[in-house]
């Protein structure tokens, strides 16, 4: 039933009610859509968290041999096959969080923030297309390759406004100018910042660190002293860090750092993962006593290059030998960064003796 706060009649109770369709983002054409595992361990979420399924779980594990040239034996965790619409990848698992709560609150558009060849801009604009809501992307100037053309095409004909402001410091001075423009049926636009990286939208990584804890308990991998990703925003590993806490995992998080344009400190992200652990609280969760620690975090910054968006010559080989010997695809923004960190930290030893896990978060379609 269609009300003032839920004009696309997509909730009953707070729950989401979706009808999967066979194709775009709907994904499936079943009728099953299996709850999220923070509702199946909180059931109090089921009523005041609502969650959109936007891809198929769980995502898959295997070792990478043909990486694991060094004291640990190296595993990946595959999210670049996360998301049934037109982009994958990490930032649909923040959008499953992050969609409902725009559609709960009645609003119509989603204004958010990014690089000129932004995969998270991209994939909101495409997935909040398909539940019928705009996009509104503000742009910062990032360096020009083949990998942001590209991007910048698919941005353009993903239906997003786009506005090029340029800098972080026009942003902020535009924001008052943007929520005014996308004003609509007397609301404001549902404001999300870059990456997705809210307490809500670091939900999608407490949600992939328990099924991660699923898989290790089932058997499909052992348990990873270390798991290593890309810092872009610090959603990602915001919610790792509380996940792995929550499941009860020893998995130290290794953040490999890949912007200079904000805030990616250990107290930052702490802070973002203890906001997320009091939005589930005040959502009704009987959390167990859980302290997510800096301890829990080991972050490396020399990886970047010159500046956010720069390739670099390490990045570009780890980018090369993951694609010949493991197929796998990599972009030089995130991914092959922190390829690169995991492969020269394991020659040196400084991961132990493992395993390791490399999140695999890029999502091209």
């Amino acid at each position: 039933m269609r009300t003032e706060d839920d004009p696309h009649g997509l909730f009953t109770n707070g729950r989401v009610e979706r009808v999967l369709g066979s194709g775009g983002a709907g994904g499936s054409a079943s009728n099953e859509v299996t709850a999220p595992l923070l509702h199946q361990r909180f059931p109090a979420l089921r009523e005041t968290l609502p969650h959109l399924r936007l891809g198929s779980v769980p995502t898959p594990v295997r070792p990478l041999p043909g990486l694991s040239e060094g004291a640990a034996p190296v595993w990946v965790k595959d999210e670049s096959v996360f998301g049934d619409g037109g982009w994958g990848g990490n930032k649909v698992r923040k959008l499953e969080w992050l969609l409902p709560d725009a559609l709960r609150r009645g609003r119509r558009t989603i204004l958010t923030v990014g690089g000129l060849g932004t995969n998270w801009g991209l994939a909101t604009a495409l997935y909040a297309r398909e539940h019928g809501v705009a996009t509104a992307i503000a742009l910062i100037d990032q360096p020009i390759d083949d990998h942001v053309r590209a991007q910048s095409a698919r941005l353009e004909g993903s239906g997003a406004t786009l506005h090029f402001t340029r800098t972080k410091a026009r942003t902020i001075a535009a924001a008052p100018v943007l929520f005014a423009r996308h004003m609509a049926g007397g609301r404001p636009p549902y404001f999300v910042p870059a990456g997705g990286s809210s307490p809500i939208g670091a939900l999608g990584y407490v949600e992939a660190a328990l099924e991660l804890a699923a898989q290790v308990r089932e058997g499909t991998l052992p348990e990873p002293s270390h798991i290593v990703t890309a810092v872009g925003s610090g959603g990602t590993t915001a919610g790792l860090l509380l996940g792995l806490r929550l499941a009860g995992l020893r998995t130290r998080v290794v953040g490999v750092v890949v912007n200079d344009t904000l805030r990616l400190d250990p107290p930052a992200l702490v802070g973002l993962a203890r906001r997320a652990q009091k939005l589930l609280r005040a959502r009704g969760a009987d959390l167990p006593h859980t302290d997510v620690s800096p301890d829990d975090l080991h972050l490396v910054r020399d990886w970047l290059g010159p500046a956010y968006g720069h390739a670099t010559a390490e990045g570009e080989h780890a980018q090369h030998l993951a694609a010949e010997r493991e197929n796998l695809t990599l972009d030089p923004v995130y991914t092959a960064k922190a390829m690169a960190a995991l492969l020269a930290m394991n020659a040196s030893g400084r991961l132990g003796a493992g395993p390791v896990l490399y999140l695999d978060t890029n999502g091209p379609r």
